[in-house]
């Protein structure tokens, strides 16, 4: 598969569910049949003995998509940490298989995919005698990145080293999202202006806090 995006973070709760819904209902309003698929999904909650997959609800909500959530997740875990560490305290570990498998079975209701993955670039997946991490299912899956960060403070630094291990791992960043971006601040101007200068992927899009896509340039990188 190659028809589709693959949403990473700086780190844990900087908005890739957010951003994942943005890019899914942007393309859509653009006349792409795009959808949303994640591997794992730690943090969810438990309604009527039933773990409910909320980035995959709130995404199916956002871009009023018809596939059920529960579809668009292939691992769902309560416990709030890493997938891999949930897969031991819960059971149920991922496999890569299944992922790539329940993944490619998504993608045939959609003619592009918006894949939003767990935590950070460096997320365990899966521990033991099998091991997966976040980039493994980044490369199993054969999509560029995006690169969705933090607008405020210290986000120089996780841009940096977040981009330096992608490289490492031979994994394609597309471009950069800076989320929470209040352009009255003159900290969140600066960070703008020192990735536009320095010598890293562009910058696609400025989301406000609660706020839309409007960088038209989007449109061209996710369907180029």
């Amino acid at each position: 598969m190659n028809n589709g995006i693959f949403i990473v973070g700086t780190g844990t709760d900087v908005g890739k569910t957010y951003i994942a819904g943005l890019l899914t209902r942007f393309l859509r309003q653009k006349g792409i049949n795009a959808g949303y698929y994640k591997a794992a999904l730690s943090g969810a909650i438990k309604e009527n003995g039933r773990l409910i997959p909320g980035d995959a609800a709130f995404v199916c909500n956002m871009a009023q998509l018809d596939l059920d959530p529960q579809r668009l997740v292939s691992y769902v875990y309560e416990t709030a940490v890493s997938p891999a560490f949930a897969a031991e305290l819960e059971g149920n570990p991922p496999d890569l298989e299944k992922i790539v498998l329940d993944c490619t079975q998504v993608g045939r209701h959609y003619d592009f995919l918006v894949v939003e993955g767990s935590g950070g670039i460096y997320c365990p997946v899966r521990r033991g005698e099998v091991n997966i991490e976040l980039t493994d299912i980044i490369h199993r899956l054969g999509f560029d990145t995006i690169l969705v960060a933090d607008a405020g403070l210290g986000t120089l630094n996780n841009i940096v080293l977040t981009l330096e291990y992608a490289k490492n791992r031979n994994i394609a960043v597309r471009g950069i999202i800076l989320n929470r971006y209040d352009g009255d601040n003159f900290l969140h101007r600066d960070n703008k202006q020192t990735l536009e200068q320095d010598d890293f992927p562009p910058v696609l899009a400025l989301v406000s806090q609660g706020g839309d896509l409007e960088n038209i340039c989007l449109a061209l990188v996710l369907t180029n």
